[in-house]
C-alpha cells in the first residue's frame, strides 16, 4: 500500500505538475475528515501524519492509533471525494499559475469546437476561449486547425481558470515579429508603435539601436521572406513597416506611406498635423474608407488631416465675409483678434472666438458652425473637381496601346518599400 501510494504521488507530480507536498497535505486533510465521520464526537482530536519518505500513514485520535478497520465504507468514500477535489483544485492552481505567466505572450493551440460565436482552443493542459470580439473578421477556422494565439487574460473562476485568447490584438503582431525577426528578439531592433485594423492592415514603426542594422530590412527579410511568413500567419493581412524617427515630420511622412507628402504643417502643442499632398496622391493618402490616414494617426499618436493642394488653394481663397453671419464689422473684429483665414476660425475654440471684440457666445457658435460648414462645402467641390479631372484624363486610355503588365509582388524586392500585401 505504501509503495502504491508513493507511486501515485510521483505520477501526479510528473504528469499533472502538481506539487508533491500539496498532494500529501490534501490526503491528510481528506483522512482527517473521514476519521471524524467514522469515529464521531466520542473520540478526541483527530490528526493524520504521512511519512514523506516511506509513505506510512498514521491516523491518531488523541494519542490512540486508529486502525483501518475502524473506517467504514461511507468514510472511505468521503476520503476519496475529498482527495479528488483537493487534487483538482491543486491542478487548477498549477494551470492558473502557468497561464498567468503567459499573459501577453504567444501560445499555440488546436481548434476543438465552436460555442456562441467563439472558439474553444486546446492549449495543452487545458482549454481556452477565443471570443468572437477577439477574432480577426476575415479569418476562418475548422476543427483541428493549429493556430497561434495571443494570451489576453487569465481569471480564476469556480470552474477553474478562464483563459481568454485573441487574434485581433496588436500584441499578436508584435509577438509574431519577435518570433520571426531575431534582431527584434535580441533587442537590436525595437518596435516603437503598432496600429492595426485586424484582417485588413497593420502599420509597424521600428528603429535600430545599431547603425549597421537596417531596421526595415531586418523586419522584411531577404526578398520579403520574414514579413511574408507573418502575413501568411495572419491570413493575408497587409503590413506596412515604417522607420520610426524622433523627427515628427519624418515620422509622419513615413507613416502615411505609400502616399507621398508634399508639405506638413505641424501643431505640436495640440498634437495635430496637416499633411498636404499632390492631387493625385489624395486618395492614396486617405486610403480605402480612410484606413491609411486612420492607421497613421494611431501609429504616431497625432491627429492627422489630409488636404490636396487644390483643397488648400481653395481654402486660402475664401474671405472671412463668406462665412454665414459674418459681415465686414465682425470680419474686422476677427482679424484684429488674429484670425486671418476661415481655416483658422474653424479650428478655434469658443473661448478664443469670444475673445474678439463684440462677439458673444451665440455669435461665436454661429461663426464656428458656419466656418466648418463652408470649408466642408469647399472641400467637397474641390474633391468633385479632382474626380472630374481624373475621369477626363482616363477617357482617351482606350485608344492607347495596352501597357505591359506590372511586375508581381514576388518580383519586387519588398525591402525597398517595407510594404507587404
Amino acid at each position: 500500500m505504501n509503495a502504491e501510494f508513493l507511486a501515485v504521488l510521483e505520477h501526479l507530480t510528473r504528469e499533472k505538475g502538481i506539487d508533491r507536498e500539496a498532494i500529501i497535505q490534501a490526503v491528510e486533510a481528506a483522512l482527517v475528515s473521514a476519521a471524524r465521520k467514522a469515529l464521531g464526537s466520542k473520540e478526541g482530536e483527530v490528526s493524520v501524519k504521512i511519512d514523506r519518505a516511506t509513505g506510512v500513514i498514521q491516523v491518531l485520535s488523541g494519542e490512540r492509533l486508529v486502525t483501518s478497520a475502524e473506517f467504514g465504507r461511507v468514510s472511505a468514500q468521503t476520503a476519496k471525494q475529498v482527495i479528488i477535489q483537493k487534487i483538482r483544485e491543486a491542478e487548477r492552481d498549477v494551470v492558473y499559475a502557468e497561464f498567468q505567466g503567459k499573459v501577453g505572450q504567444l501560445a499555440t493551440g488546436t481548434v476543438q469546437r465552436f460555442e456562441s460565436g467563439g472558439i474553444i482552443v486546446d492549449v495543452g493542459r487545458t482549454e481556452a476561449f477565443l471570443p468572437k470580439r477577439e477574432q480577426s473578421p476575415k479569418e476562418g477556422y475548422r476543427h483541428g486547425d493549429r493556430i497561434k494565439v495571443y494570451v489576453l487574460e487569465v481569471k480564476r473562476t469556480a470552474k477553474g481558470p478562464q483563459i481568454t485568447l485573441s487574434r485581433s490584438h496588436v500584441g499578436l503582431v508584435k509577438k509574431l515579429f519577435e518570433l520571426e525577426v531575431p534582431e527584434i528578439a535580441e533587442g537590436i531592433v525595437e518596435i516603437k508603435s503598432i496600429s492595426r485594423e485586424p484582417g485588413d492592415r497593420s502599420k509597424l514603426a521600428v528603429v535600430s539601436k545599431d547603425e549597421k542594422v537596417d531596421c526595415v530590412g531586418a523586419c522584411v527579410g531577404m526578398r520579403g521572406s520574414r514579413v511574408k511568413n507573418i502575413v501568411r500567419e495572419l491570413q493575408g493581412e497587409k503590413i506596412d513597416i515604417v522607420r520610426w524617427s524622433d523627427n515628427l515630420e519624418e515620422y509622419v511622412v513615413g507613416a502615411l506611406a505609400p502616399a507621398k507628402v508634399a508639405k506638413l504643417k505641424l501643431d505640436r502643442a495640440n498634437g495635430r498635423v496637416e499633411a498636404i499632398v499632390e492631387d493625385d496622391q489624395l486618395s492614396l493618402a486617405i486610403g480605402k474608407k480612410g484606413q491609411n490616414v486612420r492607421l497613421a494617426a494611431k501609429l504616431t499618436g497625432l491627429d492627422i488631416d489630409i488636404r490636396s493642394e487644390s483643397q488648400v488653394k481653395a481654402r486660402a481663397g475664401i474671405a472671412l465675409t463668406e462665412i454665414p453671419g459674418v459681415g465686414p464689422r465682425i470680419a474686422e473684429a476677427l482679424q484684429a483678434a488674429g484670425f486671418s483665414t476661415v481655416d483658422h476660425v474653424a479650428r478655434a475654440s469658443m473661448a478664443e472666438l469670444m475673445a474678439a471684440k463684440g462677439i458673444g457666445e451665440k455669435t461665436a457658435q454661429k461663426i464656428l458652425d458656419g466656418a466648418k460648414a463652408l470649408l466642408e462645402e469647399v472641400e467637397q467641390k474641390a474633391a468633385a473637381g479632382l474626380k472630374a479631372e481624373a475621369a477626363a484624363d482616363a477617357a482617351p486610355a482606350e485608344q492607347l496601346p495596352e501597357a505591359p503588365a506590372a511586375p508581381s509582388a514576388t518580383d519586387v524586392d519588398a525591402a525597398s518599400s517595407g510594404d507587404v500585401g
